[in-house]
């Protein structure tokens, strides 16, 4: 992360961990929007540990994401998924990595205004099949037409992400850039407010 070891960038990291206070910063977006990788990386310019709530999800019942949605069919994932998050936001600060259904749910979507300052990172359909479609560890997207499956989700999802806190657009450039836009993100958010 060169660009954050500069002066002017690790002020702006200072300025976010202090507008973040105790809260989580909770990221929310599509599959492939870059929640997890610039959620380490956010965390790591915060000082603050990072967790990615599919991880979580997958190390609490000891199976994959894709097992879980093939045992137990997706209503009970997002219920497991919900409790999840909700422990994971009970202590803070850090920097939570959501799945892309976690926001849907409303229950989950209460924990996450309670718990913590949800950040967006909307990315275009371009952007998010070309980074998707290379893996195939994706139950939502194993259908005839994967790609017209995830333009689906973004109609359907969209308008629900456009509740939070936040959003940065997640784009095709340096990951660092991305950090960046959202510590400035964070700290504009709390000079509004």
């Amino acid at each position: 992360m060169t660009e954050l070891t500069d002066q002017a960038p690790l002020t702006l990291a200072a300025e976010a961990r202090a507008a973040l206070g105790k809260r989580n910063l909770v990221l929310i977006g599509l599959m492939g929007a870059g929640k997890s990788a610039i959620g380490r990386m956010t965390a790591q310019a915060l000082g603050i540990p990072f967790i990615d709530s599919d991880h979580e999800i997958e190390r609490v019942s000891r199976m994959s994401i894709t097992d879980l949605f093939a045992a137990y069919g997706e209503a009970e994932f997002r219920a497991l998924e919900t409790r999840v998050i909700k422990r994971l936001l009970r202590s803070g600060p850090r920097v939570v990595s959501t799945g892309g259904g976690a926001y849907i749910n409303e229950n989950t979507r209460k924990h996450i205004k309670r718990g913590g300052l949800s950040v967006w990172l909307k990315a275009d359909l371009d952007v998010l099949w070309e980074r998707v479609n290379k893996r195939d560890t994706r139950p939502l997207l194993k259908t005839e037409n994967p790609r017209q499956t995830l333009e689906n989700l973004m109609n359907a999802r969209y308008p629900i992400y456009a509740q939070a806190d936040l959003t940065v657009l997640s784009r095709d450039v340096k990951k660092e850039t991305m950090v960046e836009e959202v510590l400035t993100a964070i700290t504009a958010a709390t000079k509004k407010a």
